[in-house]
Order: structure tokens, then sequence, then C-alpha cells
């Protein structure tokens, strides 16, 4: 289950983590989001040395705003408190799999 980070806890989940971490910026209203929710789920599932956060747009947008999300979905993946890579849109599984699998 991924976490759910908001604008207080990001820097503590993300940024100080020790593993490659992929956050989903999404919002409730968002169709794409819904659609992309399965596929990020099954990467937290699968990939064990991956950790997984959610972060809620609408409700965190001081977070959103530091990391210039414009669309969403939006996934960016962070090591050692640095954005190493940023997919907008939706994605297929293998896709993201491949690209963060090389990250790992």
């Amino acid at each position: 289950m991924p976490i759910k980070l908001n604008d207080q806890n990001f820097e503590e989940e993300v940024l100080n983590a020790d593993n490659l971490v992929l956050v989903d910026f999404w919002a409730d209203w968002c169709k794409p989001c819904e659609m992309i929710a399965p596929v990020v789920e099954k990467l937290d599932e699968n990939l064990d040395e991956l950790k997984v956060a959610k972060l809620d747009v609408d409700d965190n947008k001081k977070t959103a705003s530091k990391y210039g999300i414009n669309g969403i979905p939006s996934l960016l993946l962070f090591e050692d408190g640095e954005e190493i890579e940023k997919f907008v849109g939706v994605k297929p599984y293998e896709e993201l799999e491949e690209a963060i699998e090389e990250q790992l």
C-alpha cells in the first residue's frame, strides 16, 4: 500500500529516504489518475526495493508547486533527496517498471 504524503511529511518520507522513492502526484477529480492508480499499486507490490507514495495535489499545493507539477498524474522518482526522473500522464506498467529497475 503506497504511503500517504502531505506537505508536512514529504521531507521525512521522500527526501530523507534511504532508498528509491516513487511519488504519485494525483487528485480525486482526475480520471487519468484513477487509471494509473492500479499500476502504481502493482509497482509497490512487485518492487521490494522501491518505496511508493502518493500526494494529493489539491491538499498539498506547497509540495506540488515546489516540484512544478502542472499536469497530473505525475510520477516523480527520487534518490538521495533528488528528483532523478519524471513521468507525466498515464504510462504502462512495463515502461515504468523498466525505467525504475534501471535505477535500482
